[in-house]
């Protein structure tokens, strides 16, 4: 066989997928969708158990729903995320409430601290996002000390979120090569990412409920505020953007459990606790 006549895939551009992905989370207003989620950092604080001076690292932490919940019980929290100006509005809600947190910009895949320099790290719907998991993964492990915990929400395939990517997937191909987030909201990849650095991973199943007057006021609110769903929009043309319109609002009627009394979307996501080996 002729060697030159063999071609070899092509490597994803992971940098650029990144600068794409942050201009995409930097665009609309993530906080609008982010801070009804704040139960999830509620439960992600206590699934880890987290301990009244315990140092605390929230990464890729929005507009701050877990770094909150962790300053709450009494964790030195430094929250962090690559966009600047959810770290803004995760300063401004840490202010209302008098709550001590250093904020800093930082890429969740080279996180700027040193190794083991905490005893949790928590991310909430954030590292996820990532376009190079095992590397990302590492990160979290190397300045988590031995015996810290690893607290991660992370959704999964089959929940409305992940169902929601692929919706999206199907308008506008996502990059060749590159892992779907939901993978993370799968046990068998972050036992897989994790590796021998996990002393022990604990997974349980939960719920979040999106609830929104109804599947119009939902596709607005995410159209306008959620980056990835704002630049698909404004990706496609006007009759492709109907369509993909069109295929979000037959997702919400399909599992929405509201019974025509507003809606209620249920999205499962995984709630993992890794005990840093």
């Amino acid at each position: 066989m002729n060697a030159a006549a063999v071609s070899l895939p092509t490597l994803p551009d992971l940098n650029a997928l990144k600068q794409r992905q942050q201009a995409a989370w930097s665009s609309g207003n993530y906080a609008v969708v982010g801070t009804t989620l704040q139960i999830v950092g509620e439960r992600l604080a206590e699934a880890v158990d987290l301990r009244w001076d315990e140092r605390v690292l929230d990464v890729a932490a929005g507009n701050g729903n877990a770094t909150l919940a962790a300053a709450r019980r009494g964790g030195q929290v430094v929250s962090t995320d690559y966009v600047p100006a959810l770290l803004d509005l995760g300063q401004a809600r840490a202010d209302a409430e008098q709550l001590q947190v250093a904020f800093a910009e930082a890429d969740a895949e080279a996180l700027p601290f040193t190794d083991a320099s905490f005893d949790v790290v928590l991310s909430t719907f954030g590292v996820m996002f990532t376009p190079d998991h095992a590397r990302a993964a590492g990160e979290l492990a190397r300045v988590c000390r031995p015996g810290g915990r690893i607290g991660l929400a992370n959704w999964t395939p089959e929940g409305f979120i992940g169902q929601m990517f692929k919706v999206l997937g199907r308008h506008l191909a996502p990059p060749a090569g590159v892992q779907p987030p939901s993978l993370w909201g799968t046990t068998a990849h972050v036992q897989s990412l994790f590796g021998d650095r996990a002393g022990a991973i604990g997974v349980t199943a939960r719920m979040f409920n999106f609830r929104y007057r109804d599947a119009a006021h939902m596709i607005d609110v995410f159209r306008t505020w959620y980056g990835p769903v704002q630049k698909a929009f404004q990706a496609l043309p006007a009759g492709k953007a109907v369509e993909l319109e069109q295929d979000l609002h037959a997702l919400m009627d399909r599992m929405d459990r509201g019974n025509g009394n507003g809606l209620v979307i249920p999205s499962e996501y995984l709630e993992i606790v890794v005990v840093r080996r």
